[in-house]
């Protein structure tokens, strides 16, 4: 299989350069800017098996955002492009994740319909100088781009570092399920519709 994307993304406040293998080993080389955001895609990576190269800089003098909301971009796309017209894969994905005393559940559907059900109620969100309210503006884009139905629910957590630990585990873990291949389908695409 070659389940592979190059993602380039050079605007005004970002320059973002991606290469995903969807069915890598885990393998990340990460680097942007940002040492929580390369800790989280490292871990998404690991645990959903996929390789990722990815450079980026952006105006983080200014704030995370348009960094974090960009990468998010560059993802979903690259995802897309991997995927193609989604022959064979399961579609659906779900994964249940503990850090500690954080829990997170992840459910993926691969739908070409854009939609984030985010439910991560925190009272505490910075963890170092990282508001993981941004988390919430990756996945938007993530999701945006991808063409995919994700809901994002955490059932137990207060410390913000594990609570975003165990969204990007259990994203990479949903992810991997629903992109992989299902033998049933014999190549189909999984929808009653014929396509996505």
């Amino acid at each position: 299989m070659n389940r592979k994307a190059t993602i380039t993304r050079k605007t005004k406040e970002t320059d973002i350069n991606l290469n995903l293998n969807l069915d890598g080993t885990g393998k990340a080389d990460i680097k942007t800017g940002i040492p929580f955001i390369d800790h989280m895609l490292t871990l998404m990576t690991a645990h959903g098996f996929m390789d990722i190269q990815l450079t980026a800089s952006g105006d983080t003098e200014i704030d995370f955002h348009h960094t974090v909301e960009d990468l998010g971009i560059c993802l979903g796309r690259a995802l897309q492009g991997a995927l193609g017209e989604k022959k064979g894969i399961k579609r659906y994905g779900i994964a249940i994740v503990p850090m500690d005393e954080a829990l997170a559940r992840v459910v993926i559907d691969l739908s070409n319909r854009p939609f984030l059900a985010y439910r991560v109620p925190l009272r505490k969100t910075m963890t170092g100088h990282f508001d993981i309210n941004l988390v919430r503006e990756f996945f938007k884009a993530v999701v945006n781009d991808a063409g995919m139905t994700l809901h994002i629910d955490l059932l137990s957590g207060k410390d913000p570092h594990h609570v975003a630990e165990s969204i990007f585990k259990a994203f990479g873990r949903a992810l991997d399920m629903a992109v992989s291949m299902e033998k049933r389908l014999d190549g189909a695409v999984p929808s009653t519709k014929g396509i996505l």
